[in-house]
């Protein structure tokens, strides 16, 4: 079965063909973060605007090497995301099933990050693949720039949220730090890369203590990079946190950057270590954008050793890969088809 992926919750436009929920046929993704760079931060306008004219082209090109005829459906990202992104994927996905005459099925978008892991095989140049798909029990730390969670899997249609972020995201977090220091957005790259010329050490921050053993929480963490980097200037909290940059040597950058982010891992590694030390599942999947960073890929496999699965960098960040995936799971599960014609999408959707 080969299935159309469709994913347009942010800034990145993309369109994908999966067979069987592990062969990747195709995956094209046009983004706009270029555009965004300047701000700091995504621009829901002009994302929806890059959106636009990008979509048509982006399936077209994912489509192309399969053709038509040899899709069997089409899944898209239902949310949680932008509401003007969100609606130009829903829109294409549910004009596309009608006059194609496909299934349509509809996608929650972080659910999703988890399947980007069951995709084992691919012709296409680049890929480095996990060797199997994960076995249940799964135990998934989803990581991106909206997402912190820890979710256990019984099935591919049963599943525990353990535990969330009481506040901030991860990848907010690497982002707003990243701003304090005047490094490049997006901010987790650019964090981890001054990460590696920082001493770790060098700034001591507070990892927030949670009622919950499995949830996270990032805010006292940011808050704590800003007082520590007004404290190394010489001022206090009056200081306006976009002068700080200019006042900063890129040694004091580094090593505040390679703090936050030795910190901001224990943060996520210490819930995953509860989870599994109580449910002793299968597998490990880390998934979302943060994936991609090589500390928390290093850290996780120290950890957990061979039971951690790791997906290809290419597929952390939003992909339409992960969103076919989980729509061929959804149809050769029996899951319930979406309505071409009233399909709405869901900013807030949830898992």
């Amino acid at each position: 079965m080969k299935i159309l992926g469709i994913e347009t919750s942010c800034d990145e436009t993309a369109a994908s063909v999966v067979e069987d929920g592990k062969i990747l046929l195709s995956n094209v993704i046009a983004s706009s973060v270029d555009l965004h760079a300047a701000y700091g931060g995504v621009v829901p306008e002009i994302a929806a605007r890059s959106h636009l004219e990008s979509i048509l082209p982006v399936v077209d090109e994912a489509v192309k090497s399969v053709g038509w005829n040899k899709v069997d459906a089409i899944a898209v990202t239902q949310g949680p995301g932008l509401s003007g992104s969100l609606l130009i994927g829903v829109m294409t996905a549910r004009t596309l099933a009608i006059t194609k005459q496909k299934p349509l099925y509809a996608i929650d978008h972080v659910h999703a990050h988890v399947y980007a892991a069951y995709i084992t095989k691919t012709s296409l140049p680049g890929y480095k693949l996990p060797a199997q798909q994960p076995k249940f029990p799964l135990l998934a730390l989803i990581v991106s720039g909206g997402h912190t969670q820890l979710v256990l899997f019984k099935n591919h249609l049963s599943y525990t949220v353990l535990g969330q972020t009481a506040d901030d995201a991860v990848g907010e977090a690497f982002d707003k730090v990243a701003k304090i220091l005047g490094l490049p957005y997006p901010g987790g790259p650019s964090v981890s890369k001054a990460a590696e010329r920082g001493n770790a050490k060098a700034v001591k921050l507070p990892t927030a203590k949670m009622e919950n053993p499995y949830d996270f929480s990032f805010s006292g963490l940011k808050t704590a990079v800003l007082r520590a980097s007004q404290a190394i200037v010489g001022k206090d909290y009056t200081l306006p946190s976009y002068e700080l940059a200019g006042l900063l040597s890129d040694s004091q950058k580094n090593d505040i950057a390679a703090s936050f982010q030795r910190t901001a891992l224990e943060t996520l590694i210490t819930p995953a270590r509860n989870a599994v030390d109580e449910f002793n599942p299968a597998d490990i999947v880390v998934a979302g954008g943060v994936a991609a960073n090589t500390e928390l890929r290093r850290l996780l496999s120290k950890n957990f050793g061979d039971k951690v699965i790791h997906t290809d960098m290419k597929l952390c960040t939003d992909n339409a890969a992960m969103i076919a995936t989980l729509g061929f799971y959804k149809a050769s599960l029996g899951q319930p088809k979406a309505d071409p014609y009233s399909l709405e999408i869901d900013p807030n959707l949830s898992m």
